[in-house]
């Protein structure tokens, strides 16, 4: 039943509230209209006993021998008048028939002031023949089925003459009114538009706030929303604005902590670099300086990292494919194998040195594992698509995502030469998502790592 519903909250809204509200009018419009028929019924009613009880009398008024003429003369296509045995007709017996013969029957007794043996029979029958005798084609506007019940009356004259009577209400066909058809779907269509728009604005800061959140994931920081609306609006706005300051003062802190650490730890090594090199050992002289420039690339790395996280560098155009090509050159002086293949033929508005980091680090991490990169550019209106592919062994699919975590790596020696510091794919992600985009690795189906870079386009 759930996946038949609208995924979106602003068509579920706008399923209950027009499906309630065409319920409710629907309902109201039966109701109005068996009523309009109950009363047209009941003074139709009254109209056609009068015209039996005047016929009565005055059927009583003439002699025997020339009732006939009489009526023949009152016979109608509405009224029909029968002396002796009615005739039999088909017809359908209404549920309500029954109290509406009582009815008629009480009405008729009280306008002849006598007291005859009064069998009142209502009934619905197909009388549209009749209604061609009678010339009377269907009204214009009658769009609702006609009503077709008809009274058959059988009384006694004076004489006890046996009289019937069958009468058709001369209003009986109750034509539904153009005006009050379009007067329902004006009405409707009045409805169905103040719903719209109420369900429209009681949905939109919902869409605000989740495109601030999405913006907020991106970059931490993105723009305040505005406080404005009603006093919940206003509520939930200020409390992810506070949400987002208190985001943006803790990670600032950490950075600063982060980075001074970093930074502070810089004099030791250099000391100790210093007073390594007065070891007359060459052996330990060599290794102490190799761990102290292990630990002097990873301070690098951190602060490489930290800035990486807490950058605000201004937006502008990009030349991606420049960008690539320097990259390019760089990595053939020293003996590197890269290759490009498609183009990119407008520029990317986005961070300058962050891109060029990002980009960087992706193809850095190609040479190392996989001795070469090849990297597929793919350009639309909607964004970019760089794909850097490299020979090397490739990653378990286990730990495709947690070589994104700072610090992981897969090797176990602290070595930099084969495991790194663990913070390049960490930063290239980050400067990824900064910019609205997004970066995933995969095992390709020939061989190798191939790195996936996507960064959207800005409307």
């Amino acid at each position: 039943m759930m996946r038949l519903l609208p995924q979106s909250l602003f068509s579920r809204m706008v399923l209950i509230l027009l499906g309630g509200l065409i319920l409710v009018q629907s309902i109201s419009v039966i109701f109005h209209l068996r009523e309009r028929d109950r009363l047209l019924f009941r003074s139709n009613s009254m109209e056609s006993a009068q015209r039996i009880a005047d016929t009565f009398r005055l059927l009583n008024s003439f002699p025997s021998a020339d009732r006939h003429k009489l009526v023949a003369a009152l016979n109608s296509p509405t009224l029909r008048i029968f002396l002796g045995a009615s005739p039999s007709r088909l017809s359908h017996q209404n549920p309500d028939s029954a109290n509406q013969a009582a009815s008629f029957s009480m009405l008729l007794r009280d306008l002849l002031g006598e007291n005859p043996p009064i069998a009142v029979t209502v009934s619905e029958m197909e009388w549209l023949a009749r209604q061609h005798e009678a010339n009377a084609p269907r009204r214009a506007g009658n769009i609702l089925p006609q009503q077709k019940t008809s009274f058959m009356v059988e009384t006694r004259l004076r004489d006890g003459t046996t009289v019937s009577f069958d009468v058709l209400p001369s209003g009986q066909a109750f034509p539904t009114p153009p005006r009050l058809l379009i007067n329902l779907l004006i009405l409707l269509a009045a409805v169905i538009f103040l719903s719209l728009l109420a369900v429209r604005l009681a949905t939109r800061p919902l869409n605000t706030l989740a495109s601030a959140a999405e913006k907020l994931g991106n970059d931490i920081n993105s723009p305040p929303l505005i406080e404005t609306g009603p006093t919940e609006v206003r509520r939930a706005a200020h409390a992810f604005n506070t949400m987002q300051s208190r985001l943006v003062s803790y990670i600032q802190e950490r950075t600063r902590i982060l980075a001074a650490m970093s930074h502070d730890l810089k004099t030791p090594i250099t000391r100790l670099r210093l007073r390594a090199e007065l070891l007359e050992d060459d052996d330990l002289r060599m290794k102490f300086v190799k761990d102290l420039e292990e630990m002097e690339s990873m301070v690098a790395a951190t602060l490489d990292f930290m800035r990486g996280v807490d950058s605000q560098e201004a937006r502008q155009p990009v030349d991606i494919m420049a960008l690539l090509e320097s990259i390019q050159a760089d990595g053939k002086e020293m003996g590197q194998e890269i290759h490009i293949q498609g183009t990119i033929s407008r520029p990317y508005v986005g961070a300058p040195n962050a891109l060029k980091r990002c980009l960087g680090n992706l193809i850095d991490n190609a040479i190392k594992y996989g001795m070469r990169a090849d990297i597929a550019l793919s350009d639309s209106e909607k964004g970019l698509e760089i794909r850097i592919r490299d020979d090397g062994p490739g990653v378990p699919e286990t730990q495709l995502e947690r070589v994104f975590e700072p610090f992981f790596r897969l090797e176990e020696s602290r070595s930099r030469d084969t495991g790194g510091t663990g913070l390049g794919l960490s930063i290239a992600r980050n400067i990824a998502q900064s910019h609205g985009g997004e970066l995933v690795l995969r095992n390709h189906a020939t061989g190798g790592l191939e790195a996936l870079l996507v960064l959207p386009r800005a409307n």
